[in-house]
């Protein structure tokens, strides 16, 4: 073999070996490219799953003890695992009607772990002047109110109580009750999962599909 030749089997050599170390080079470049592209769509997903997950720290409306209007105190935690409805309600509104509807929502729903809570409050036209006594024989008296109903509280403003405070930033949207008989529907993990105005009476299918979807 003449060294002419020897020289050109020498080359093709060299670039074949350096043909296969660029493939080689290219594979690796091209798996640690894919590795560097999953691990950063599984810290997205991560990133995601956090960002969408309820916080731990966030409060829960159903916290404290408020009095009845029996005059008893009730501890909220007592109503985690039910469907709570919560409702601002004044005797001598528009929508006062509304309690005989509340009632009929209760006895629908209540034996599948449902509750309505009431809470008597002044705060919009003065509708709601009497004391608790002379609320909870006007409920019983003219519409066979059983739902659990609360002392009178304030559920706007600078002074309303931690409940509505709670309820009232939870909520979608968010911000201050507008008028009596505005209701908050609160699953059973203790999460408002819906607010509905006072116009919504308690036999809107808006409502009771929403109380359905819960149970």
């Amino acid at each position: 073999m003449s060294a002419q030749s020897s020289f050109r089997r020498l080359r093709m050599f060299v670039v074949q070996g350096s043909h296969v170390r660029k493939q080689y080079f290219c594979k690796e470049r091209y798996m640690i490219s894919l590795s560097l592209i999953r691990i950063t769509v599984g810290l997205l997903v991560v990133v995601g799953m956090v960002v969408m997950s309820p916080t731990g720290d966030a409060a829960s409306p159903l916290t404290g003890s408020m009095k009845k209007i029996d005059g008893t105190e009730k501890d909220l935690s007592g109503y985690n695992g039910k469907v709570v409805l919560v409702v601002n309600v004044a005797s001598q509104c528009g929508y006062t009607s509304q309690y005989a509807g509340l009632q009929k929502l209760y006895d629908t729903f209540k034996d599948k772990g449902f509750v309505i809570l009431g809470f008597p409050a002044n705060d919009f036209g003065a509708q709601e002047p009497g004391s608790d006594s002379e609320i909870a024989s006007f409920c019983s008296k003219n519409y066979g109110v059983t739902f659990d109903m609360f002392s009178k509280i304030t559920v706007k403003g600078s002074g309303k109580s931690p409940l509505y405070k709670t309820l009232t930033e939870a909520s979608s949207p968010s911000g201050e009750v507008g008028w009596n008989f505005e209701k908050f529907l609160i699953d059973r993990n203790g999460e408002v999962i819906g607010r509905f105005k006072s116009g919504v009476s308690p036999q809107d299918p808006v409502l009771i599909t929403a109380i359905e979807a819960a149970l």
